[in-house]
């Protein structure tokens, strides 16, 4: 394969299996693989969100592309066919590939010169840019293939005699309503349009059949654009209904509006601190008259515990405070006995209350919230009432009791779970399998709600009690001396004195990987030692260690095989922030442990930058060598702790915890408590 110039500064191959992603803020993206070839039924070159961030509409899926010159037809884009044949040849033809700013290609002509093609989504509304320009000779004529469909971005599209063809006109933009109910498809461009409508038959989705599911797709093209590359660089822009004002402004061309949405785009994207605070936007969309986070493309929308672990590294690691309150607050109206919801459906369904933990992350980073500094200047005072008053309704709800058995026990810790549901972050499901039900006292459960505890007991002196009874009954009931290590639930079933002692990276929450160490110095630091020894990966931690019955090695196959192996030692690269935290606090904190952290375990992470969801990190890799990425390319956690790491715990002007060293969690007693 030719190669590209990566993110601008080495070189790399161009690979079917490296996505980008174009985000545009409100749920809706483009997205694609370097070589051009779609491998996904996401993979979509304008992908709206009807119900931001949910009810998402893939409208056009892509194009065709290619050059007519004097005597040759020259390929600029390839497809995977039915039964495995690529056509045709545009991505032999790539020289280049850049996808900073946003995705760039250059594409090598038989001639010697070279057509630059370009992608960007423009955001705050959904709509796409796409240009092309020509280095030397003037080769002949762009031709341009739209690929339309008009489904849900979770289907898959077959031909049909209820498509609509036609080619509507408001002005000099072309309007094509695939299905009735569907948002229309508004495209202006430089080119001329001959209608040519066509079917174009059996698209086969690689990383679809890769993970068991349907993979073959049929799309509709009404036609053809036609550009003189001649007369300048064509400029073709797409808009979804409601959105179509993007496109032009009075008197502008399609050329001139393409410009001025691709400056406005170079200024903001210009405004950030780095490539990877520039990623860490593409997870923040609207939620009614809100903003939430989207957990991960191309198939996540906003699920409650992914947000809040997220919004550490991406809000408040990048100093975004006020993202960070507009989040906590638009998910402080859902909510309900205590819970706060683990998902909301894409099609207006009830919300799932089936998390024990993100209330309890959502206590936990409200806090962080409040002690940053700034916050004063940015949550006002009725603000910061409304955001206590949910971290009181959270401890208040668990400890009186709430769905799916979650209570305080009498020794102080929480109880949680029933058969069937799947409570914790370990929470594969396949059909009424639950693959890691945790039923009890899971022990990262307990290292959040005695986090919680602490943090309620600063402002109600009623938990200091609770708190006290049960930070003593974890290290009595969790900690094995012979092991050096933690057991992952105690009660199991709720049956009193029973343990799973599964090694798993859960107890690196405990051992000081949130501002609460549960544990004795020294048994702190056996603990960290014993998950990196089991545990780590340049990617992630493992999910279980590999001498530990059920291990999986590979996370591949169809839905049920790949579920079974989620949380069953599938690395996670979220869990390298708890872990490096916890991996620094236990070496005391200082610059030299923060130094060999950074180069042991943050390296590798800013090296997979460059590969899979480029420019960003993905959600899971193989437990075994060589970790190949796998599961979601784009994941909200996995920048977000990404970024922590960078920003905050290896920061040398932070504590020991990752915070600023002149901050104050919820007072001076439990922060130095925290340290010690």
């Amino acid at each position: 394969m030719p190669t590209g110039s990566g993110n601008g500064r080495r070189p790399w191959r161009v690979r079917t299996t490296d996505e980008w992603l174009e985000a545009d803020g409100l749920g809706g993206f483009a997205s694609g693989t370097a070589s051009g070839v779609r491998t996904r039924r996401y993979h979509a070159l304008l992908l709206t969100a009807t119900t931001p961030p949910t009810g998402r509409v893939v409208l056009v899926n892509g194009f065709e592309a290619w050059l007519e010159t004097a005597g040759d037809v020259i390929a600029l884009s390839s497809q995977a066919y039915l039964p495995d044949v690529v056509h045709p040849d545009g991505r032999d033809r790539i020289a280049a590939f850049d996808y900073e700013p946003w995705p760039r290609w250059t594409f090598r002509l038989p001639d010697g010169g070279t057509i630059e093609q370009e992608i960007l989504a423009v955001h705050g509304a959904a709509a796409v840019v796409v240009r092309w320009r020509a280095r030397g000779a003037v080769p002949g004529v762009l031709c341009v293939r739209p690929l339309l469909s008009g489904r849900d971005y979770h289907a898959l599209h077959r031909e049909n005699p209820g498509f609509r063809f036609a080619t509507g006109r408001a002005g000099d933009a072309l309007v094509w309503q695939p299905y009735p109910g569907i948002p229309s498809i508004v495209s202006r461009a430089g080119g001329r349009f001959a209608d040519e409508p066509v079917w174009y038959r059996g698209f086969r989705y690689d990383a679809e059949r890769a993970r068991g599911l349907d993979f073959v797709e049929d799309l509709a093209s009404p036609g053809v654009l036609r550009f003189d590359l001649g007369a300048g660089e064509a400029a073709w822009l797409l808009a979804a209904e409601g959105h179509e004002h993007t496109l032009a402004r009075d008197g502008e061309s399609p050329a001139a509006a393409a410009d001025r949405l691709v400056e406005a785009e170079r200024a903001r994207r210009a405004r950030f601190a780095s490539p990877l605070d520039r990623a860490a936007d593409a997870y923040v969309v609207r939620r009614g008259a809100g903003r939430t986070l989207v957990a991960g493309y191309p198939w996540f929308t906003d699920w409650g515990r992914d947000t809040f672990i997220a919004l550490r590294g991406l809000c408040l690691a990048t100093d975004r405070l006020a993202l960070a309150r507009d989040v906590l607050l638009e998910w402080s109206g859902a909510l309900d006995a205590g819970m706060l919801p683990n998902r909301f459906p894409d099609r207006g369904d009830a919300p799932e209350f089936n998390s024990v933990d993100a209330a309890l992350w959502y206590v936990l980073v409200v806090d962080e919230l409040l002690a940053a500094p700034g916050a004063a200047g940015v949550v006002a005072a009725d603000e910061r009432v409304r955001l206590h008053a949910t971290q009181a309704a959270i401890v208040d709800g668990y400890a009186r009791g709430t769905r799916h058995g979650i209570r305080l026990d009498a020794d102080g810790l929480l109880a949680a779970g029933e058969p069937g549901v799947q409570l914790t972050w370990m929470d594969a499901k396949v059909g009424d399998w639950v693959v890691t039900p945790r039923i009890g006292k899971p022990v990262e459960v307990q290292a959040l709600w005695l986090n919680a505890l602490g943090i309620a007991g600063a402002r109600d002196a009623r938990w200091r009690a609770v708190h006290a009874r049960g930070r003593a009954a974890f290290v009595a009931r969790f900690w094995d001396s012979e092991r050096g290590a933690l057991h992952d639930v105690v009660d199991v079933d709720h049956r009193p004195g029973t343990v799973d002692s599964a090694f798993r990276p859960n107890q690196i929450l405990a051992a000081g990987g949130l501002p609460e160490c549960l544990l004795p110095p020294a048994a702190a630091r056996r603990v960290v030692d014993e998950v990196e020894r089991k545990l780590w990966t340049p990617l992630g931690l493992r999910s279980l260690a590999p001498d530990e019955p059920g291990y999986a090695a590979r996370y591949e196959g169809g839905v049920r095989e790949r579920d079974g192996a989620y949380h069953q030692g599938t690395v996670w690269p979220w869990l390298l922030g708890p872990f490096v935290e916890a991996w620094v606090r236990a070496r005391g904190g200082g610059g030299a442990a923060k130094r060999t952290a950074r180069a042991r375990f943050l390296a590798p992470l800013e090296r997979h930058l460059g590969a899979a969801g480029l420019g960003h990190v993905s959600e899971i890799a193989d437990a075994a060598p060589p970790h190949t990425p796998r599961g979601c390319p784009f994941q909200a956690w996995s920048v977000g702790e990404t970024l922590r790491l960078a920003l905050r715990v290896l920061d040398e002007g932070t504590c020991a915890a990752g915070r600023p060293a002149a901050a104050s969690i919820a007072g001076r007693v439990r922060a130095e408590r925290s340290f010690g």
